[in-house]
């Protein structure tokens, strides 16, 4: 997809700042320490457009990016990163809850694994919990260049076999360092927003 036009619009921290309309969105969801900002900047071929960080757990809010004045990416607060204190967890989790229960703008959400490890445990609790409400799910395995190519199979195999995708949950192996699986990963994004 050629990208004409890319923008941060809202940082939203409360349902109701979330952008009214009808355009359709994509969710990015993913560990705290996955590469979502590095994904983000690759997809839309930014180099500092979603702001990459040293310390996990910097996204705090759900991040809107309009593209092409036609869809949202939209990147929601990384899981699995303990240093936020309990109380900061839940009020993020109503938000969440509230974002991928009731927004009907939400087309499907690219859930990003590290594609070097086992899926986690929160990645299994996160992806059940989307098939729980019924929301398409892109599967992306990132930091696959710190793969051998010859392994990359046998590690997908590994995501797959962890998390159990349904058939019609697509897989996609992906670097944000050489462009891997770009074009695979906007196809799936494609499909998801408009068809």
């Amino acid at each position: 997809m050629k990208i004409t036009a890319a923008e941060l619009t809202i940082s939203a921290a409360q349902p109701e700042q979330f952008p009214k309309g009808p355009f359709p969105e994509v969710a990015l969801s993913g560990r705290s320490n996955v590469g979502k900002s590095s994904f983000i900047n690759n997809m839309l071929g930014r180099k500092g457009l979603a702001r990459t960080s040293g310390s996990p757990g910097k996204t705090q809010t759900l991040n809107y990016y309009w593209i092409n004045d036609r869809f949202h990416f939209v990147d929601v607060p990384g899981y699995g990163y303990a240093k936020v204190s309990k109380k900061e967890r839940e009020a993020w989790g109503r938000v969440m809850e509230a974002y991928f229960q009731e927004r009907e703008q939400l087309k499907s959400v690219i859930q990003l694994v590290d594609g070097r490890h086992q899926p986690t445990e929160d990645d299994v609790m996160m992806y059940n919990w989307l098939k729980h409400f019924e929301i398409p799910v892109i599967l992306i395995a990132t930091k696959m260049d710190k793969v051998p190519k010859g392994k990359h199979q046998s590690y997908a195999k590994r995501i797959r076999e962890t998390l159990e995708p349904g058939e019609e949950d697509t897989l996609i192996l992906f670097s944000s360092e050489t462009s891997l699986g770009r074009d695979k990963a906007w196809g799936a994004v494609k499909e998801a927003l408009f068809d």
